[in-house]
């Protein structure tokens, strides 16, 4: 099926564009002497030594992100990765409409282009400075929205695909599908038993810590669906 085929093709993009980015702007931020005396000089933000955040939480993603030169690899990556996720839950609409034979716009469908809206906007304001402490509020809300709808729309996908596994079943691995399912459990449980050191003060280390891992573990999602369905002709 054409769907599959392409969905197959947008899951590595999601998955392999937003990885090497957030590692590559690592990368500068912890190498920024390879840059000096170029037109790409670190921004002293961007600085930091060496360190592996997914274990020690150093610094955020956003930090070793948001600022020169290090936003010319993010945003811009964050950005293609938003449009990729449009037509990668455009796609899955299409094929769970053939499979249940109706054309209807599913719940995922909506919540999957919504996070991938929030992606966009948080990208594109990324790095931007103004000095209004609502600003910094709503820059959080939309990252926090970003990844609740991404998080509902695996789940509902998911959901469906275990309505109609039986139609499917010649087309996908049915253990990627229980990975999936798996996967997207723990990202939910983590979320909600995270939630209160996230809304506490202090605990630095382990929510940059947190990000980093639960990021690799928002996309994962994506390298499961390239394993999930088998290739077609």
């Amino acid at each position: 099926m054409r769907e599959i085929a392409q969905i197959r093709r947008l899951s590595l993009w999601i998955f392999f564009i937003p990885l090497i980015a957030i590692n590559l702007c690592l990368f500068i931020s912890q190498n920024y002497s390879l840059l000096e005396n170029t037109i790409f000089i670190v921004d002293q933000i961007g600085r930091s030594g060496f360190s592996i955040p997914y274990l020690d939480g150093s610094l955020s993603i956003s930090r070793a992100s948001r600022t020169f030169p290090q936003y010319l690899i993010f945003k811009p990556a964050m950005i293609i990765t938003a449009v990729t996720l449009y037509y990668y839950w455009s796609n899955n609409n299409s094929l769970v409409n053939k499979f249940k034979s109706t054309n209807i716009d599913y719940k995922f469908k909506t919540f999957g282009i919504l996070s991938a809206i929030f992606l966009a906007i948080h990208s594109i304001f990324l790095g931007i400075k103004f000095d209004i402490q609502i600003y910094k509020l709503m820059r959080r809300v939309v990252l926090l929205l970003f990844i609740i709808f991404e998080i509902i729309a695996q789940g509902i996908l998911v959901y469906h695909f275990f309505k109609i596994k039986d139609k499917i079943s010649k087309f996908i691995n049915k253990r990627i599908l229980i990975l999936k399912a798996c996967l997207v459990s723990i990202l939910a449980s983590v979320a909600i038993l995270s939630l209160p050191i996230l809304l506490n003060k202090g605990n630095t280390h382990f929510k940059h810590a947190l990000e980093w891992n639960y990021f690799v573990g928002v996309i994962l999602f994506y390298l499961f669906t390239r394993f999930l369905w088998k290739r077609t002709t």
